[in-house]
């Protein structure tokens, strides 16, 4: 039998639970999943290798029906670089959603992908329901149309075989061994940017980014320094909060969250800083990583 190997793109409007599917999909908790909207920013590839192939997911920011700023306009480049370069395209679909974004459907017509359309949550509806919609969506002509649960792992199998017959004959692109295309301190900014999504609300999640320092691996112990930015002062107060203790909360639930991770204790130091607008200013983006992916 020949080796397979390519390209799966994961995409779909924010809280479609991509992240969900791609960590399921991945085997491993490698991409921020929370039930806010735009949790994803970046795109993150995954590897997995089976006996005969090799799959590479990549997970997608949701497709954001407005762009308000230089950040947002990244985040759609993420995409549309993603259905590119993709081999499969899996679109998750909400319940009762019935048909493509328009700013992609033409993208993905004239895409040499074969699409998959994974029909989410359909644990939400009713078996007439969940026929109706595949009925709906069959009417695109994808590959296929698969109705599934990433949360609770239903059809998680069948979607993989599906994907693995889909794809083109080809040696393996990177090793056995790699598990993703990011660095250790990717992982470590995404951690600790989940637990502000967790604990904070209103514009402050959507305001920040936050960038590794420091990353000292000793031989028992990962010594961590890392900053938070945001945009005013006045978000820089509600992250630290009265006495520290917003911050001490959102550090210490960060840091076990990372020697869960690393597999290792883990010393985490994370500070507060303002830079005003750098949603906005391409040298901040260049610095954190938005333009050069």
């Amino acid at each position: 039998m020949a080796f397979q190997s390519g390209f799966v793109s994961i995409i779909g409007l924010p809280n479609a639970g991509k992240s969900t599917l791609y960590n399921r999909l991945v085997g491993e908790k490698l991409s921020v999943v929370n039930p806010k909207a735009q949790t994803t920013r970046h795109r993150i590839l995954g590897i997995v290798n089976r006996e005969q192939a090799q799959i590479i997911y990549s997970d997608t920011p949701g497709l954001v029906r407005r762009v308000s700023n230089k950040m947002h306009e990244h985040m759609v480049g993420a995409v549309m670089e993603s259905l590119d370069d993709a081999d499969v395209l899996i679109y998750l679909a909400n319940p009762g959603e019935q048909a493509l974004p328009e700013s992609i459907a033409e993208r993905i017509g004239r895409s040499k992908a074969a699409l998959i359309i994974a029909l989410n949550k359909i644990d939400l509806g009713n078996q007439e329901q969940i026929e109706a919609e595949v009925a709906q969506w069959k009417q695109l002509n994808p590959s296929a149309v698969i109705p599934m649960s990433a949360l609770h792992g239903f059809n998680i199998e069948a979607l993989e075989q599906l994907i693995i017959s889909l794809l083109p004959e080809h040696p393996a692109y990177f090793p056995e061994d790699q598990l993703t295309d990011r660095t250790e301190r990717f992982f470590v900014n995404e951690i600790i940017r989940g637990k502000i999504l967790t604990y904070y609300s209103k514009e402050i999640p959507y305001s920040i980014e936050v960038v590794t320092q420091s990353f000292k691996d000793n031989k028992n112990l990962l010594k961590i320094h890392a900053e938070i930015i945001c945009e005013r002062e006045s978000q820089k107060a509600i992250l630290i909060g009265q006495n520290g203790k917003a911050l001490k909360r959102t550090a210490t639930a960060a840091r076990q969250d990372l020697e869960a991770f690393f597999g290792k204790q883990v010393f985490l130091d994370v500070r507060v800083k303002v830079r005003e607008d750098w949603r906005d200013k391409d040298s901040y983006l260049r610095e954190f990583g938005y333009q050069n992916d």
